[in-house]
C-alpha cells in the first residue's frame, strides 16, 4: 500500500470517527433537551394579585365504584395552580370549610356561593366524574361548573380593553343570573381518540423524559398521569370560556343570559 493510500485510509477513518462522535453527541443532546410545558393563562387583571379559586369534592356519577374522586379533584387543584393568574386553595381547606358549614356535598348554586364566601375565594369549581376506565386506553369523563362568589366575577384588564362585571366595584349581576355558572363543560376524554392523543402529545412535551421508552404514550399507561392530563384540558376549556365571556361588553353578557 502506498503512502498516499495509507493517508487516505487514515482520513476516512478519522472522518467516520468524527461522524460517529457527532451522531452520539446529537442523540445525547436530544435525550437531554428541555422544552417548557404548556400552561394556561387566565384572562384576569392580576395587578392586585391572582384570582383565588377553590375546588369542591367531586361526585361520582360514572357507575364505577373504585373511582378516587378526591384524586381527580386534587389534579384539578394542581392544574388551576399551574394557571398563570389563578391561585387555588388545597382540597383539604375546602373539606374543612364544608365540615364547618355542615355541608356533606355542594348540591346547589346557593351552597356553592356560600362555600366560596366562607373560603374567601372568588370562584368555586364543582362537578362530577361521569366516566372512568383506568385500563389502556384510559377514559375519563368530567362535568364541571364554575360559580362566582355572590354572583359576581373578577375584573380583567388587557391591551384589548375587555370588559366584565366580575368585580366587587361593579354593579352586581341581577339575582336571577346568580344561580347560573360563569363557565361549564362536559367532556369525555377517551384515550383511543386520535384528537385526544394529539392533545396528550402536546401536554406531554416538557412533562416527560424525551429519551424514555414509551415517551408520551407512557401517560396512557398510567391512570394518575392521564387524570392530570384530563384535568389540564378541562381547566383550559373553562379558562377559554371565561376569556370569551369576559370579552363581551357587560350589557351583552346580561342580554345573553
Amino acid at each position: 500500500m502506498t503512502t498516499v493510500q495509507t493517508m487516505l485510509g487514515t482520513c476516512r477513518a478519522g472522518a467516520a470517527l468524527a461522524l460517529l462522535i457527532a451522531l452520539v453527541s446529537g442523540c445525547a443532546a436530544d435525550r437531554d433537551a428541555r422544552v417548557p410545558p404548556q400552561v394556561h393563562v387566565a384572562p384576569y387583571d392580576t395587578s392586585q394579585g391572582d384570582a383565588l379559586w377553590a375546588v369542591a369534592p367531586l361526585a361520582n356519577e360514572s357507575g364505577v365504584s373504585v373511582v378516587d374522586t378526591n384524586l381527580v379533584a386534587d389534579a384539578l387543584v394542581a392544574k388551576l395552580d399551574e394557571t398563570r393568574g389563578i391561585a387555588c386553595l388545597p382540597l383539604n381547606r375546602t373539606l374543612a370549610a364544608m365540615r364547618a358549614l355542615g355541608l356533606p356535598a355542594v348540591r346547589t348554586p346557593a351552597e356553592a356561593r356560600a362555600l366560596a364566601g366562607a373560603l374567601g375565594a372568588d370562584a368555586l369549581l364543582v362537578g362530577s366524574v361521569t366516566a372512568y376506565d383506568p385500563y389502556d386506553p384510559p377514559k375519563l369523563g368530567l362535568a364541571l361548573a364554575v360559580f362566582a362568589r355572590d354572583g359576581r366575577a373578577r375584573t380583567i384588564a388587557d391591551p384589548m380593553k375587555l370588559q366584565t362585571a366580575y368585580s366587587d366595584r361593579d354593579t352586581p349581576v341581577r339575582s336571577q343570573f346568580a344561580d347560573r355558572p360563569v363557565a361549564a363543560i362536559s367532556e369525555h376524554f377517551d384515550g383511543a381518540n386520535h384528537e385526544v392523543q394529539l392533545a396528550l402529545q402536546r401536554y406531554a412535551a416538557g412533562r416527560h423524559e424525551p429519551g424514555s421508552a414509551l415517551g408520551w404514550r407512557g401517560m396512557l399507561a398510567s391512570m394518575s398521569l392521564y387524570v392530570e392530563f384530563a384535568a389540564h384540558e378541562a381547566v383550559g376549556r373553562l379558562i377559554e370560556q371565561e376569556r370569551l365571556r369576559l370579552a363581551q361588553p357587560v350589557a351583552a353578557q346580561q342580554a345573553a343570559r
